[in-house]
């Protein structure tokens, strides 16, 4: 049950509280709240904002599951251009003042408004995905191993180019992004070391829209697809679409990220050109945090999903890949020496 001291919130303060929100980001309620006006999980999101079947959609999906099971108030904030990291902290400390709990940072990007909400809020549970530097007590760092995943898009990449060139589109070019990178490198050279990979930052800076931008990470996936790549991976957020969108015009396999890309209504009409997605289950991160806080025993600390856990995985919603007997078994033995420890997947 959830505690009485997150129950109570003054109607003034909170038709207030909205105000400071919608400066600094739209805000979206949903759920009824109970007689008490209890509140729940909400969360803030990354660039790109909500839409962009990809990473946001999946912390998204956590949030729906959470007021669904646990019947509260829920809110969920779009990023703003050119926004700061006062801007940030501002709009997770106007949702903990609201009484919601948890908060979450949907995004690395969130790491200092993220540390600053929670030491005026100790009482309240944050949480930010796809960092790992904050020590706090009040905080859980939600984090992947993004780059076994990524080895195993590899290794799919790999078995399935017949060109044997390959290639990788990332947003930005950031520590976060370079696991992707290393991952899948890494799977293609350990399936067949005659496969030529081809790597492309789209941008140095999030700022620049390497996560935001499709008309960008169509021009990058195109380029690589002159130079023979008939197989393109994209960790870029909703710059993303723009690969797939590339690929599937020119014939080519396109590997998907974050959630199942084949199952995404927006990218219907490429689906058959994607043949898997590298998934991380931010979902489930952001469902199982509103959980502990439910259950009165808050995740804080580093919260790690990898193959393992099961918080990462390929998608096997395109028949030809899953019904690719060769390619499947050949995934399945990766997938178990990662697990054993036999293959160590390098993160840079």
């Amino acid at each position: 049950m959830r505690r009485i001291s997150r129950i109570t919130v003054a109607g003034a303060a909170t038709a207030s509280l909205a105000l400071a929100l919608s400066a600094c980001g739209s805000t979206s309620t949903s759920g009824s709240s109970d007689s008490k006006g209890d509140k729940g999980l909400a969360i803030a999101y990354d660039v790109g904002g909500k839409g962009d079947q990809s990473f946001n959609d999946a912390a998204f999906a956590g949030l729906e599951q959470a007021k669904k099971e646990f019947g509260y108030q829920t809110a969920d904030v779009e990023p703003t251009e050119g926004e700061t990291n006062a801007d940030k902290e501002q709009r997770l400390a106007s949702l903990a003042k609201q009484g919601y709990n948890p908060v979450i940072g949907v995004g690395y990007a969130y790491a200092a408004a993220v540390k600053g909400a929670a030491a005026k809020f100790p009482d309240t549970t944050f949480g930010i995905v796809d960092d790992a530097t904050i020590n706090t007590k009040n905080v859980a760092d939600l984090v992947f191993s993004e780059e076994q995943a990524s080895y195993l898009a590899g290794v799919a990449a790999a078995k399935s180019s017949k060109s044997k060139v390959v290639g990788f589109v990332g947003g930005v070019d950031i520590p976060l992004i370079h696991k992707f990178q290393a991952g899948f490198a890494q799977g293609v050279k350990d399936t067949d070391p005659k496969v030529k990979v081809l790597s492309q930052y789209l941008t140095q800076t999030a700022e620049e829209g390497g996560f935001s931008s499709p008309d960008k990470g169509k021009t990058a996936a195109e380029g690589q697809i002159e130079k023979k790549a008939d197989v393109v991976y994209a960790a870029a957020g909703l710059s993303g679409q723009g690969v797939i969108e590339a690929a599937a015009t020119n014939k080519v396999w396109a590997i998907g990220v974050d959630s199942d890309q084949y199952q995404q209504e927006a990218l219907a009409k490429y689906k058959d050109s994607i043949l898997t997605s590298a998934m991380k289950d931010v979902a489930k991160a952001v469902y199982n945090l509103a959980k502990s806080v439910e259950d009165g025993k808050p995740e804080t600390g580093i919260v790690r999903g990898d193959l393992k856990t099961g918080e990462v995985s390929l998608s096997n919603s395109n028949p030809k890949f899953a019904d690719d007997a060769e390619l499947q078994e050949a995934i399945k033995t990766a997938k178990e020496k990662i697990i054993s420890g036999e293959i160590k997947v390098k993160s840079s």
